[in-house]
């Protein structure tokens, strides 16, 4: 079977507080898609690696006769709804690709409109603002502290202990920011104070990993409880062995509450394959969906043993290399295609 490996890679990026650093930090290192290619062959798939630039089309549409399946672990390049990029030439092309359509990566992407559809479908997320410009004026049902994001970026891109924000003043400081470096809206949201937790799901139908929980509480004072920049990139590739708690230690009510939220958004917007979903808790412990992954980060044990999708499937008794043959049957029964 030939599979074609679909990924963006890290060329100008570094590990910094400056935002400035961060534009890259969707896309993979070089060693991680190094090792991801090495765990397909191992698997007995002939590979074709493909870089997700703007000289991928030419290369899957030569090659697109060839080809089984793509494993898509893209995030595209350029613009907020870039993501969808690489799913609609598949479309285009019909080839066979793991992974949503690209209406659902461009509302997975985009933040502020995937919370729209939350909200129209009964789903709990928190209240929102998305502003284009500093000369907005907010909300009045948003109440300080606020948090600030980009609309459109992952990783935590964007997210530090200066996205928290507790006035007018320190409000519009870091929406400038968002809007000059990252190029795209700013969002806006109530800092929640609860529990965090991430929930991975795979297959169709899909069936929940054991849920992560973000300990915050073990976090040293110069951080904030929020898996930010600084807590993804710093604290928890030190090793803190305690920091990801999977799974997570929560009584039933709440599991099953947020397993069902999970479930939902899957459902409205016709998730297929995997993801993962993030969720927040407010002081009371009522779970909002801050964001859904798709594609979710799927970095390899020999580079990093914190990412969290593997984490969920290990725990589940899934070691690397069955998590990626279970993403590719997955998909060609969805295809109804034949695995090797």
């Amino acid at each position: 079977m030939n599979i074609a490996f679909l990924y963006n890679v890290r060329h100008n990026f570094s590990v910094s507080r400056d935002y400035r650093n961060q534009l890259e930090g969707d896309f993979d290192d070089p060693i991680t898609t190094k090792w991801q290619i090495k765990h397909l062959k191992s698997l007995g798939y002939s590979i074709l690696p493909i870089e997700a630039n703007e000289k991928a089309y030419f290369k899957l549409f030569r090659l697109r006769k060839k080809i089984d399946l793509v494993f898509n672990v893209a995030e595209g390049i350029y613009g907020k709804d870039r993501e969808l990029q690489m799913p609609a030439m598949l479309e285009m092309l019909q080839i066979p690709y793991t992974g949503s359509s690209p209406l659902t990566h461009a509302f997975s992407l985009n933040k502020a409109k995937a919370k729209e559809i939350f909200l129209a479908n009964n789903i709990p997320t928190a209240d929102f603002q998305a502003v284009e410009s500093t000369g907005f004026t907010l909300k009045k049902t948003l109440k300080f502290p606020l948090i600030v994001k980009p609309i459109a970026e992952g990783s935590s891109m964007g997210i530090t202990n200066q996205s928290v924000v507790y006035d007018e003043i320190g409000l519009k400081k870091q929406v400038k920011k968002i809007l000059k470096i990252f190029n795209e809206p700013a969002l806006i949201e109530p800092f929640l104070e609860g529990r965090e937790f991430s929930i991975a799901m795979l297959g169709n139908p899909p069936v929940i990993l054991p849920i992560i929980e973000s300990n915050h509480r073990i976090l040293p004072k110069k951080y904030l409880p929020i898996d930010s920049y600084e807590v993804k990139w710093f604290f928890e590739e030190e090793g803190h062995a305690d920091y990801l708690i999977c799974p997570a230690k929560i009584d039933k009510k709440l599991e099953n509450k947020i397993k069902k939220i999970c479930y939902k958004v899957w459902e409205v917007l016709n998730v297929v394959d995997w993801c993962r979903i993030d969720i927040r808790c407010d002081k009371d412990e009522n779970p909002y969906v801050l964001e859904i992954n798709s594609p979710s980060g799927i970095t390899p044990p020999e580079v990093s043993m914190t990412s969290y999708f593997p984490l969920a499937a290990r725990v589940a008794g899934i070691d690397y290399k069955n998590l990626l043959k279970k993403i590719v049957e997955t998909a060609l029964k969805r295809y109804n295609l034949k695995s090797i």
